[in-house]
């Protein structure tokens, strides 16, 4: 569970610093200092060697480079949990990914039944998302009142459910395509699949070939960030040695370690022969654990502490004009709300019954069915990755801004329900165990 764990706590942590970064945006963009929020975020950023320049919008950049790191992230955290974690057992990922289906299905058909016809139809998947920094980090606001087990099964779901955001991004929210650019895209993926087929493990060589990766899918029309998840699917998630090699070389190094030398017991400065078993001992580390892993763990805190506080900072800075109550009533706005709010609940909660019923799944031991529906309202958390789609599916300012609003508030009633349905049902319980003892 260690692993696991420390996952949680950067996602939870994550999710506060994610919450300050979204109150301060939209402390600024409705103070008298409004027009220099929208002013900061349009100024243009060029990057680039000779006639190799690009030139961009500050947010730009945010949405389309710094967001495919969180991509790659989220792939590798895809790969991850299929080969070695929740999803690697049939059995075990039933229950998460039949949740998650139901979770992104009757959200997006709520959304459409209320805009079907409209030109907000567009914004059918932004409903679907769930932020699993925000969700964690609300869950772990309760602490020991919820076991372990739901708290994997809520991050097992919300990786699954970035899976799908992917998919959709990449088949429905994509502009027009070159075909050119697209070929060199597939070139640079296919060089790095032969890298990890021939056993390249240095992170290196995966950074170089995949920044021209992601230029390449910047330029064919397919969004940019696609190219991050494309990246860790190439990843080599195998160790170089095995458990029972790593051990063996470990012991003869450290025995090594403390035959080198003369030097008194304790002193500070090491021999040649020290620092050479150090070294030995620093690769042989590297050797066991995969590069899959390596670059996750290294990644996972500037994700959770810059790339997305700075994407909410840029992105969740709406403008409240005229009057709210039209604002929370618009279709676009309204089916954003019901879908986060009413169709995660109704989505995860009824999936993942039927899927017990029918016996493809079981429940995670300790988890009941008030669990469920308390994390099937924390799914409605849909922050991040919602107001990103928000931003693929709508040109229209005034349509995006609509997207926001709904998305800001039904998020707040998402994650507060899901708080006080979990924490009034652990006291329940408590009070249970209290009366039967």
């Amino acid at each position: 569970m260690r692993p696991f764990q420390q996952f949680f706590q950067l996602q939870a942590s994550g999710g506060i610093l994610l919450l300050l970064c979204t109150v301060i945006a939209l402390t600024w963009a409705n103070s008298p200092l409004g027009e220099s929020y929208q002013m900061v975020w349009q100024i243009p950023f060029t990057i680039g060697i000779g006639e190799f320049v690009l030139t961009k919008p500050l947010v730009l950049w945010i949405n389309d480079g710094l967001m495919a790191i969180f991509f790659f992230v989220v792939g590798l955290e895809i790969k991850r949990e299929v080969l070695h974690g929740e999803l690697k057992s049939p059995r075990q990922s039933a229950f998460p990914i039949a949740a998650a289906i139901g979770g992104m299905v009757v959200p997006a058909g709520i959304y459409a039944a209320l805009n079907w016809g409209t030109e907000g139809i567009t914004g059918w998947g932004i409903p679907m998302a769930t932020d699993i920094a925000f969700a964690l980090g609300i869950l772990a606001l309760l602490g020991k009142r919820v076991p372990l087990a739901l708290k994997i099964f809520l991050a097992a779901l919300a990786i699954v459910d970035d899976l799908g955001a992917v998919l959709v991004i990449a088949l429905f929210y994509t502009a027009d395509i070159s075909g050119m650019a697209l070929a060199v895209a597939f070139g640079f993926l296919a060089v790095l699949a032969l890298a990890n087929f021939i056993g390249v493990r240095h992170p290196l060589i995966y950074i170089l070939l995949g920044i021209g990766l992601w230029f390449a899918f910047l330029k064919s029309g397919v969004h940019a960030t696609i190219g991050g998840v494309l990246l860790a699917m190439t990843i080599p998630a195998s160790s170089k040695i095995n458990a029972e090699e790593f051990m063996n070389r470990t012991r003869k190094l450290i025995k090594d370690f403390e035959n080198a030398g003369n030097g008194r017991k304790g002193e500070v400065n090491m021999t040649e022969n020290h620092q050479v078993c150090v070294q030995a001992l620093e690769s042989n580390c590297e050797s066991v654990d995969s590069p899959l892993h390596r670059m996750e763990h290294s990644l996972h805190p500037y994700v959770s502490y810059f790339v997305m506080p700075v994407f909410a900072l840029a992105n969740a800075g709406v403008v409240f004009e005229g009057g709210l109550v039209d604002s929370l009533t618009h279709p676009v706005s309204l089916g954003i709300i019901l879908g986060l709010v009413l169709g995660k609940q109704i989505g995860v909660t009824l999936f993942s019954y039927i899927a017990v019923k029918m016996g493809w799944a079981s429940l995670p031991k300790g988890v009941t069915w008030t669990h469920v529906y308390g994390v099937s309202m924390l799914a409605g958390v849909g922050f991040t990755m919602s107001l990103f789609i928000g931003g693929l599916a709508f040109e229209d300012h005034g349509l995006l801004t609509l997207s926001k609003v709904g998305i800001l508030f039904a998020s707040l009633i998402s994650g507060l329900g899901g708080y006080f349905t979990l924490r009034y049902m652990a006291k329940r319980d408590a009070s249970k165990a209290t009366a039967t003892s």
